[in-house]
C-alpha cells in the first residue's frame, strides 16, 4: 500500500508559477508545474506557500508561522535567493558611484538559510533545497532599463553586465555548500537549465522568470528528483 507523502514547498514567484506576460509586462500566474504527476505518480500531496516578491528572511517568519501551527510532512522544499540578490536599481541608477547592497547580503542570506534548515531537521523534517534558474544578463538589464532608469549609470556601476548573473550565481552555489553542509538532498534546476542550448527560449522577456517552456524543466527536474527521492532506500529509512 502506497501512503500519501506530505510535502511543503516554501518560495518565491519562481515555484509560485508566476510569468511575465509579453503584451502588457504584467506579473500573472501562470504556473505550467505539473504538481499533479508529481502528487499521482509518488503519492504525494504537495502545498506550495511559495509568494511573489519572497526573500529568505521574509520565508523564514512564514516558516515559523507554519511551524507554530503544527507541519505534519515529510519534507520541505526551499528555493530563495533570486529576490535576495536584487538591489535596488532605480537608487543604482541616480547614485551608480555609492555603495548599493543587495536586498540580502550574502552572509546574512547564508544565517536565515541556515537557521531554516536547522529549525526543519529539529522538526524531522527533510529540507530540500533548490538552486537558481539562471538569469540572461542583457535581457534583465533591457527590462530594467525599460523602466526609465539611466542605462549608462547601471552599466557604470555594474562595470560588466554579466555581473548580473555572477552575482547571482552566488547565492545559488550559496545554498549547494548548505545543502553539502547538511547533508540534505540537493534539487539543482539551474544545472537542468543549463543543459538547454536555447536557454533564452526557455525564460521570459525579463529573463529572470522561466517561461512555460522553462516551466517544463522545472516540472522533469521535481519529477526525476521524486522518482530518486521519493522511492529510493534512504526515503524509506528517512520519511
Amino acid at each position: 500500500m502506497n501512503f500519501t507523502k506530505t510535502v511543503y514547498v516554501f518560495g518565491d514567484s519562481i515555484l509560485q508559477g508566476v510569468q511575465l506576460r509579453e503584451n502588457d509586462n504584467k506579473y500573472v500566474l501562470n504556473n505550467h508545474i505539473d504538481i499533479k504527476r508529481l502528487n499521482d505518480e509518488y503519492s504525494l500531496d504537495i502545498k506550495n506557500y511559495s509568494k511573489f516578491g519572497c526573500t529568505v528572511t521574509k520565508g523564514e517568519k512564514i516558516l515559523d508561522k507554519a511551524l507554530e501551527k503544527g507541519m505534519d510532512c515529510a519534507a520541505v522544499i526551499l528555493e530563495y535567493g533570486g529576490n535576495d540578490c536584487d538591489f535596488d536599481w532605480k537608487s543604482i541608477a541616480e547614485n551608480p558611484e555609492t555603495l548599493h547592497l543587495p536586498k540580502t547580503p550574502i552572509d546574512k542570506f547564508c544565517e536565515v538559510y541556515r537557521n531554516m534548515m536547522k529549525k526543519l531537521l529539529s522538526k524531522n523534517i527533510i529540507p530540500i533545497p533548490t538552486t537558481l534558474p539562471p538569469i540572461i544578463s542583457h535581457r534583465y538589464l533591457d527590462w530594467l532599463c525599460g523602466k526609465n532608469l539611466d542605462r549608462m549609470n547601471v552599466m557604470k556601476w555594474l562595470g560588466d553586465i554579466e555581473n548580473i548573473s555572477h552575482y547571482q550565481e552566488n547565492y545559488s552555489r550559496t545554498v549547494e555548500k548548505l545543502a553539502f553542509e547538511f547533508g540534505v538532498p540537493l534539487i539543482d534546476l539551474r544545472g537542468d537549465f543549463l543543459k538547454n542550448r536555447h536557454l533564452e527560449n526557455c525564460m521570459c522577456a525579463d529573463g529572470i522568470h522561466p517561461n512555460t517552456a522553462g516551466q517544463g524543466i522545472m516540472s522533469e527536474t521535481f519529477y526525476n528528483f521524486a522518482g530518486r527521492f521519493f522511492t529510493g532506500k534512504a526515503a524509506k529509512q528517512a520519511i
